[in-house]
């Protein structure tokens, strides 16, 4: 029998043979109480609790302000995920997208972020980039994977906090932290140049157009440029810019030339300008300059020139072809351009005639560092015209028509003098050109008519007729047969010679008598015809007249053919070989 257990005590084990003997019983050890530990199960919620208050302090703290962009249209804007970036930095997201009260704009609410606010600004400007393919550029195209976002560009330092926009159409021509200057062109018309289109320095693209302003459609056209720097040390007082658009053809040394300034620029426009060698210590223009943009190099380069001399010249021929800007030639070289042509009529008497402006450049010809200051330039043109120097109007193409001012020394040209009006040289002119030529021809041809040709022919016709009619005379025909019945006789008298001298003295006196009346006859016909037709007759004197104009008629035409054999280009060129008319 086993002793109870008493509770809180090890039971004990039965005993076996070979165990000890039990020992005495030890009293029980105190009661422990268990005690409940901590969980760090709990940390988690507490830790993610702290963050979410930690995150959202600071996206309260980090939010920026609300801000408005108003643009024309919302293509590729999206709520939620549009963002607003500055040098591909993130600045804020677009939060919603509405259109204006009046339909007409599109309104853009942008939340930005802490950064962002410091570009909140009345400088800055805001655009969507999105794919943009123009003639003069391709930008965008990286939005065609990322899609479409605000760009900003903060303009420079300063300004006033501002919370409503409105959005740019295009993208600007120049971004604030771009260095260069701006400059304003003025030109009478502005060609196929827009927005975008590139500047030129020597073939290099240093800038390009930023736009222009129509303003009230009566003055020049202000078109503004950007030239980036270190370029816009080049751009000078003296710089000259041209339209170098599209394609310059011309004939230059007897060839057909073409000149383009680029593909770029025949596509979508272009500018270009030059500096003088004479400006390397000239400082450069500043900001915001005026310059003339002229329509082609040709015009710019002949504005290069500081000494313009005013000239005029008055013509009575057509000046068709002949324009603003022609040149002024002096033996195919340029000396000038033309300024103006204009008609002038005459009220009292109804004479129209045409005045031509020049405007001459003496350094085209003289180099003025070394001419004689003492020359007036009156005086130098007056010994030019007493060589026979005169204003001729030239064709420069036969295909094209274009016109040119050609000054010509004319041989043997009458007296001339220069006179002056309104502070220009009056040079005195000279018809020329196909004009000229025609005249020339249809001269020639008024004087070719005026020869009598038919009336000739009719007196030669019945000269002929009377010669005929007198040849086959009676009187004539009677001296004839006479004279052949002599010569018959003469011939049998030689035949009978060897027959004796006896016959022949016998039959002398005979044939004399015969010979004698046949030469009376012969002279009666032939005092017959003299008297009739001789030197002293009418028939004989209007023979010699008849005769004479035809030899003229026909040495007239011999002569004039044998020249337009010898030399063709007479009929362009006439006879002095140039182009003038009225000689």
């Amino acid at each position: 029998m086993t002793d109870p257990v008493t509770p809180g005590e090890t039971p004990p084990t039965p005993a076996t043979v070979d165990e000890a003997p039990p020992q005495r019983d030890m009293p029980p050890p105190p009661a422990h109480l268990r005690q409940r530990r901590f969980s760090f199960v709990w940390i988690i919620p507490l830790v993610a609790a702290a963050i979410a208050l930690y995150l959202g302090y600071r996206t309260i703290i980090q939010q920026g302000p609300l801000v408005t962009i108003t643009f024309n249209n919302g293509e590729g804007l999206a709520e939620g995920q549009t963002q607003v970036k500055y040098k591909a930095v993130a600045l804020g997201t677009v939060e919603s997208i509405d259109l204006s009260p009046d339909n007409t704009h599109v309104v853009v609410k942008v939340r930005m972020n802490g950064i962002g606010t410091r570009f909140l600004t009345d400088h800055a400007r805001f655009w969507v980039v999105r794919p943009r393919i123009s003639a003069s550029s391709f930008s965008g195209l990286d939005t065609l994977v990322s899609g479409a976002y605000i760009e900003v560009d903060p303009g420079p330092k300063g300004g006033r906090y501002k919370a409503k926009f409105d959005g740019l159409a295009e993208p600007p021509g120049i971004r604030s932290d771009e260095p260069g200057h701006t400059y304003v062109l003025r030109a009478e018309s502005i060609g196929s140049l827009s927005s975008g289109s590139p500047v030129f320095y020597r073939d290099v693209v240093v800038g390009e157009v930023l736009g222009y302003d129509l303003g009230d459609g009566l003055g020049p056209v202000p078109i503004n440029i950007f030239v980036r720097a270190p370029y816009d040390r080049l751009v000078k007082p003296t710089s000259h810019f041209w339209n170098s658009s599209g394609i310059s053809a011309g004939i230059q040394g007897g060839q057909f030339h073409i000149e383009l300034q680029s593909l770029q620029a025949l596509i979508a426009g272009g500018v270009t300008f030059d500096l003088r060698h004479d400006a390397e210590n000239t400082p450069p223009s500043p900001n915001n300059a005026t310059f003339h943009l002229y329509a082609s190099k040709d015009d710019a380069d002949s504005a290069g020139y500081a000494n313009q001399l005013a000239a005029v010249s008055y013509f009575t021929d057509s000046v068709a072809g002949l324009g603003r800007g022609a040149p002024v030639q002096i033996f195919g070289i340029q000396v000038g351009t033309v300024s103006d042509v204009r008609l002038l009529l005459d009220p009292a008497t109804g004479k129209a005639r045409i005045r031509v402006a020049m405007q001459l450049q003496p350094e085209r010809v003289f180099d003025l560092k070394t001419f004689d200051k003492s020359l007036k330039p009156e005086a130098v043109l007056q010994k030019m015209v007493d060589n026979g120097m005169r204003a001729e109007l030239d064709t420069a193409s036969f295909i094209t028509g274009q016109k040119v001012i050609s000054l010509t020394f004319v041989p043997k040209a009458g007296p001339a003098a220069i006179t002056m009006e309104g502070g220009a040289l009056v040079l005195p002119s000279e018809g020329g050109g196909l004009e000229g030529i025609l005249a020339s021809a249809s001269q020639l041809m008024a004087k070719l008519n005026a020869i009598p040709f038919t009336q000739i022919g009719n007196n030669l016709n019945g000269l002929l007729v009377t010669a005929n009619t007198t040849i086959g005379g009676e009187k004539v025909q009677g001296a004839l047969t006479s004279l052949s019945q002599t010569l018959q006789s003469v011939q049998h008298l030689v035949a009978k010679t060897d027959q004796g001298l006896t016959p022949v003295m016998r039959q002398l006196p005979a044939l004399m008598a015969n010979l004698q009346g046949t030469l009376r006859g012969a002279n009666v016909a032939v005092t017959g015809l003299a008297r009739g037709y001789g030197n002293d007759s009418d028939f004989q004197r209007s023979l010699a007249q008849l005769m004479d104009q035809a030899n003229g008629a026909l040495r007239s035409v011999k002569e004039l053919a044998t020249f337009l054999d010898r030399h063709p280009e007479a009929l362009i060129l006439g006879r002095t070989g140039h182009a003038t008319g009225g000689q």
